[in-house]
């Protein structure tokens, strides 16, 4: 077996998070650890008046609104 990147070690670790794979709540542990590596809670960027800095605004708050969204997805999983 391969070494895992660290990004896929933390998925599988939350994954692995309850004893039982085929429950919300092991779903939910290995989307709250994809979201960490691929959308990390970031603090939004400082604002300026370049354009440049609104791109990259604009992008933050998108990016956010995805790592929201799978939390939420998590949150639903773990309900269950």
């Amino acid at each position: 077996m391969t070494e895992l990147s660290p990004a896929a070690q933390a998925v599988l670790e939350g994954f692995r998070a309850v004893p039982t794979l085929m429950d919300g709540p092991s779903i939910a542990g290995a989307l709250r650890a994809a979201a960490d590596q691929v959308v990390p809670d970031q603090q939004e960027p400082a604002s300026s008046p370049h354009m440049g800095n609104f791109i990259t605004n604009a992008r933050w708050r998108q990016c956010q609104a995805i790592r929201t969204q799978l939390l939420t997805i998590a949150t639903e999983l773990e309900a269950q």
